[in-house]
């Protein structure tokens, strides 16, 4: 496992910090929020507290402009089950809070607007879908009604309705969503509007809905900073040019909007859905040259997004002339105190997104937002006080405690840190020669590099934070005895699983684990069967595919990997495809002899041959030896992570938070019997 080295501090960023303006908006510096939703409000659509102190917290981290998550401007348009919803006055009181949580930390509030057209959802949200043209709707299924002259006007009245709540509601500016896939690109898009009316047809009329909508919403409230965000191209045959859209961004500006939004994609579909919330496997930067070609054709300031994980990598873009203001979404879901950290206002370090997408995931499945690497992520009202007590100052901590972590891995390094920022005299041991648990793994396999962050913004925690890391160490009762903890957090991780049946191995069989981190294991171009279908398997087989292995794969569930993001699923899902690997769905393994593996699948049963090597990636076991060596020394102790209970980095993130918190807070500083309190 190689050595991963800690990130150094920030360097100066003159171009983030240089302060800028959008319409009658002073902003402090060039990072702005991305609109994001979080699914945090009621079911009828109201704000809640959770949704103030979200955008309160990241306000308070230091950007210069919050653009709030789409908000439904009809009832019969809404985004998610709990969106944040502006089609009636009951919404505004808790709008206005929002806004006010917003501005008490000097950032602007700009609320921005949507209407989804034909990807509303009948069977999900039973709201009928509509857009340009009638039809069925080629990725959902979903019959389209079209819009007829009246039905326009109605959406036109509800954008200016809500505009209006919006001011009311004291934002500083409002957005119109026009990108995405959603009803103003329908309309701007030759691949579904089919119109012969004024609204279809030239570019001129598929332009004109987006345009008089704004022109009404503009007269109606002049007083309001007016952004329109638009996709700089869908990526996909049969999608807008890049003169047409060229063509819509000068039309915008001509039509006096304060700033162009730049994104790309559309949400219809993974394939075009992963060019607005990329998976790991694009570029950083990945819209910038997109966006010079707009910013060399326009004379007014643009905000432009895409995979801007690093604060190097928006001033950078800004450097090179791509835009004046970046867009942060996932990032500040990852770290609400981004900013404030990249512009050297906390010195602390980031923690980063890793593109896993399990935000944007939770979104479709129509449940609240979450983050693998900030776990307790939309409960801003207790959870900063967990995430980084360092920042805080809690007289009531027992900063007299000596803590011992058994375990180097990731949940190993969360618990020494919170341990650390809670004062105490905190150590950690690791069993092997490195610390990481299976980082490592993780980083093996394809497109996985950002997943290093997870780990770097722990170490360089752990090292400002004096926290002693010993490699290998096995802990026994006497050394435990000697380090003299008054608390112990176990966090030895897990194992791999065997398969459960009786088999004849006339083959080499590996668990995937060992491949990926020794791929010299499975020969070149040599025929591999995988058991099991969740991440770790196809993962391995994505990293095997590139020697030229091929083979099938083996998976109970009636889905391969379906823990992953859609949009990360699908990228590695066409990379397999494409090299014509067989992946069997349910499907029940019957035995394995004579150099084949016999499956049931469906009620029928069928023989496959196994090839040169059995892999094994049938999951995990929680490893938990070291629990009675820490029983006869008498320590009290929690078990933390995979060691508990096996899952992934989220958990293992949020279990290690929260149990340290609450264990070192409220533990006696010395037990005369070992408790856990897992």
């Amino acid at each position: 496992m190689k050595n991963h080295m800690a990130q150094t501090t920030h360097k100066p960023m003159p171009n983030l910090a240089k302060p800028g303006k959008i319409g009658k908006c002073e902003l402090k510096n060039r990072i702005i929020m991305a609109p994001m939703g979080t699914n945090y409000g009621t079911t009828d659509g109201l704000s809640t507290e959770r949704d103030r102190l979200y955008y309160a917290e990241r306000a308070r981290g230091g950007v210069a402009m919050i653009i709030t998550e789409a908000m439904n401007i009809a009832a019969g348009a809404r985004n998610h089950t709990n969106s944040l919803c502006v089609y009636d006055d009951r919404f505004i009181p808790g709008l206005a809070a929002i806004v006010e949580s917003i501005k008490e930390h000097g950032s602007y509030a700009v609320a921005q607007l949507n209407h989804r057209g034909q990807l509303l959802r009948s069977s999900v949200l039973g709201m009928q879908p509509v857009g340009p043209t009638a039809g069925k709707h080629p990725f959902t299924g979903e019959p389209v009604k079209a819009l007829d002259h009246a039905e326009i006007r109605q959406i036109q009245l509800d954008f200016v309705n809500a505009a209006q709540r919006i001011a009311r509601a004291g934002y500083d500016g409002v957005e119109i969503h026009a990108a995405n896939g959603y009803l103003f690109q329908q309309f701007f898009s030759e691949r579904f509007n089919k119109r012969d009316d004024i609204y279809g047809g030239s570019l001129e009329n598929r332009m004109r809905l987006l345009l008089e909508t704004l022109d009404q919403v503009k007269n109606a409230c002049p007083d309001l900073t007016l952004l329109v965000r638009i996709s700089a191209s869908e990526f996909t045959d049969g999608g807008y040019s890049l003169e047409e859209a060229i063509t819509l961004a000068k039309a915008l500006q001509n039509a006096g909007i304060d700033a162009l939004n730049l994104s790309g994609g559309s949400n219809e579909h993974p394939a075009l859905s992963r060019y607005c919330i990329q998976p790991p496997s694009f570029p950083r930067r990945c819209l910038e040259e997109l966006a010079k070609e707009f910013h060399e054709n326009l004379d007014l300031p643009m905000i432009v997004a895409g995979r801007i994980i690093e604060p190097e990598d928006g001033e950078q873009m800004l450097a090179n002339g791509a835009t004046d203001f970046i867009s942060v979404g996932r990032g500040l879901l990852a770290d609400p105190h981004w900013a404030a950290k990249a512009l050297g206002i906390i010195d602390a370090p980031i923690r980063r997104c890793i593109s896993c997408n399990i935000c944007f995931e939770r979104l479709t499945l129509e449940k609240d937002v979450s983050c693998a690497v900030n776990p307790l992520i939309g409960t801003e009202f207790e959870s900063l006080r967990y995430l980084e007590p360092q920042l805080f100052t809690d007289p009531t901590a027992n900063k007299a405690q000596r803590v011992l972590v058994i375990g180097g891995g990731v949940a190993g390094f969360e618990a020494a840190r919170v341990a650390a920022a809670l004062g105490c005299k905190t150590e950690v041991w690791e069993r092997e020669r490195t610390a990481g648990g299976q980082l490592d793994l993780a980083l093996s396999a394809p497109d996985k590099a950002d997943v290093e962050g997870v780990w770097i913004y722990r170490q360089e925690s752990l090292q400002r934070g004096g926290v002693n890391v010993q490699t290998g160490v096995t802990a026994t009762a006497q050394k435990i005895r000697n380090f003299n903890p008054d608390f112990v957090l176990i966090a030895t991780g897990s194992a791999p699983r065997t398969l459960s049946i009786t088999a004849d191995w006339d083959m080499p069989v590996f668990q995937a684990w060992s491949v990926l981190r020794d791929p010299d294991l499975i020969s070149p171009n040599s025929r591999v069967t995988i058991i099991g279908g969740g991440m770790v398997g196809i993962e391995t087989l994505d990293y095997l595919a590139d020697s030229g292995v091929t083979g099938i794969v083996i998976e109970s569930r009636s889905a391969i990997a379906p823990e992953m993001a859609r949009n990360n699923r699908f990228e590695i899902m066409q990379r397999l495809i494409d090299k014509n690997f067989d992946l069997l769905t349910n499907s029940i393994i019957k035995s394995v002899k004579n150099g084949t593996i016999t499956i049931e699948q469906k009620g029928e049963t069928l023989t496959y041959p196994v090839g040169d090597a059995i892999i094994l990636a049938v999951g995990a076991n929680p490893q938990i030896d070291v629990v009675a060596e820490v029983e006869k020394a008498g320590i009290a102790f929690a078990k933390i992570g995979d060691c508990n209970e096996t899952g992934d980095f989220m958990s293992a993130i949020r279990d290690a938070s929260l149990t340290t918190y609450a264990a070192l807070k409220h533990a006696p500083k010395r037990a005369l019997t070992a408790r856990s309190y897992s």
